[in-house]
């Protein structure tokens, strides 16, 4: 969703065509390496915006290469962009791949969790070490977008690794207690009660 609101707010800059909005939203996340986003993806997105009616496709622009459509945002994509900024986000955390990992190692006993937990804290290290170089070589009088960026992505690459801990005293715990089993549910009807 972030992607098409981003699209929304790059258009409302002024309009642009597809590779245009690309390279712009690859600036505003400080590149590539930060979230890169297929080109393919932008032309869904703008199909899918134009289908809503938030964006119309306008005038084919010609630079020598193929033509380039040029979008610009509708007042109904005004309206969409003026009530994602109105609203909140709500982070996904419980939708977390490493710990449906470790709970999926824990029932089929195909892995061992003490040895899963100790190669993520590897990972995690990796990718703490990597954002704070990177975070590093940006210059703060020109550069705060992306330090801000990645101090939080650098915050969350922390309190990971805190949970990793935490799941690592907790696991024996853990293994001791039942596993989440589905709830059984009964097919058919419903039994008819008696008067």
């Amino acid at each position: 969703m972030s992607v098409r609101f981003a699209i929304l707010g790059l258009l409302s800059q002024h309009p642009r065509h597809g590779y245009d909005l690309r390279t712009a939203f690859s600036a505003l996340v400080g590149g590539d390496r930060n979230w890169e986003v297929k080109p393919a993806q932008i032309y869904t997105t703008l199909n899918r915006l134009e289908e809503a009616g938030l964006v119309l496709k306008g005038d084919t622009q010609q630079d020598g290469g193929p033509e380039k459509h040029i979008y610009t945002i509708t007042a109904e994509g005004k309206l969409a962009l003026a009530e994602w900024f109105a609203n909140g986000i709500t982070p996904e955390h419980q939708r977390d791949e490493f710990f449906v990992k470790l709970m999926t190692a824990l029932v089929c006993g195909e892995a061992d969790p003490t040895r899963l937990l100790q190669i993520q804290r590897a990972h995690l290290f990796q990718d703490l070490h990597a954002a704070t170089t990177q975070r590093n070589q940006y210059d703060p009088r020109s550069e705060m977008a992306q330090i801000l960026l990645l101090d939080k992505t650098i915050m969350h690459l922390e309190a990971d690794l805190r949970w990793l801990d935490i799941a690592e005293v907790r696991l024996e715990e853990v293994r001791r207690q039942p596993l989440p089993e589905p709830e059984v549910r009964q097919r058919g009807r419903p039994k008819k009660l008696e008067s």
